[in-house]
C-alpha cells in the first residue's frame, strides 16, 4: 500500500505544532542555553558551563553562597542563568577559568553549621 501526505491525518497538526514553537522560541533563542553541571565532593563544589559563543570579557559571575549567577551577552544571544547549589559555599573562595566557551568554577564548602547543646 502506497502511503503519501494526504493519508497521514495528524501531519497538519505536527506542523503547525512546529511552526507555533518557533513563533514562541524566536530565531536568536537557539543556543542561548547554557549546558551546565555540578559537582560535590567532600570539600569542593564544582560548576562546568558550556557557554557556546561567549567571550571572556562577556561573562558576569555573582555568587551569594547558594546561588550561582552567570550573565553573558553576545551580538546574538544572551545567557542569564541562576544556578542552585548543592551545599552552600564560601563564595569568596570561587576560582573561574574560562576557555573556548567552557566555563570552570571551584568553590570551597563552608563547615558544616556547629551544634548547640542546650543546657
Amino acid at each position: 500500500m502506497n502511503c503519501d501526505d494526504r493519508d497521514d491525518p495528524f501531519g497538519d497538526i505536527f506542523d503547525e505544532i512546529e511552526r507555533m514553537m518557533g513563533e514562541m522560541n524566536g530565531p536568536e533563542a537557539s543556543g542561548g542555553d547554557a549546558h551546565i553541571d555540578v559537582y560535590e565532593d567532600d570539600d569542593v563544589v564544582r560548576l562546568v558551563a558550556d557557554l557556546p559563543g561567549v567571550e571572556k570579557s562577556d561573562l558576569t559571575l555573582q555568587c551569594d553562597g547558594t546561588t550561582l549567577t552567570i550573565r553573558a551577552q553576545t551580538a546574538t544571544q544572551e545567557y542569564d542563568d541562576r544556578v542552585r547549589l548543592p551545599a552552600t559555599v564560601d563564595e569568596h573562595s570561587a576560582e573561574a577559568t574560562f576557555n573556548n566557551g567552557v566555563l570552570h568554577v571551584t568553590f570551597d564548602r563552608e563547615a558544616e553549621s556547629a551544634a548547640i547543646d542546650v543546657e
